[in-house]
């Protein structure tokens, strides 16, 4: 969804995506629910919808991130595609004690983050990984999957 207008009601029409196509979905992977974060939300809007359109290393600093605002409909996608599509590829992998997935459509240079929890998964992030960070994620993907068999 490109920008059209004024921030703030394209961030309420990109919000209203997030609501309907993810957070009130009923999105699952591997049989399990993936949740959205609400609090502590800002301006009426869930923690995680505006932890997926922003970028920064401070919560109280994040700034919009166009590109991540275009692809907000394509999380969904990746998720719900994620055996259909071969593009989509996912590991697992270990920050500090916590366990992610990765969901990553190589070709369109988009990413997936969910959070395991005790009974579903919490969506983290979803992103454009810079090329380092791309090779990175080729490493992880190839050795996960290599120790899976």
């Amino acid at each position: 969804m490109p920008l059209q207008g004024e921030w703030a009601d394209y961030a309420d029409s990109i919000y209203q995506v997030y609501v309907d196509k993810i957070a009130n979905a009923n999105l699952t992977f591997q049989a399990l629910a993936i949740r959205c974060k609400y609090v502590p939300a800002t301006n009426g809007k869930h923690f995680g919808f505006w932890h997926v359109i922003s970028e920064g290393d401070s919560e109280d600093d994040r700034l919009p991130d166009l590109r991540r605002c275009e692809r907000i409909t394509w999380i969904a996608y990746l998720i719900a595609n994620i055996e259909a599509d071969a593009d989509i590829t996912w590991w697992e992998n270990k920050r500090g004690a916590n366990t992610h997935v990765v969901i990553w459509h190589e070709a369109e240079n988009f990413v997936v983050i969910l959070a395991a929890r005790n009974g579903y998964y919490l969506l983290k992030s979803a992103y454009c990984p810079e090329s380092h960070r791309a090779k990175t994620f080729i490493k992880e993907r190839d050795s996960y999957w290599k120790q899976k068999g």
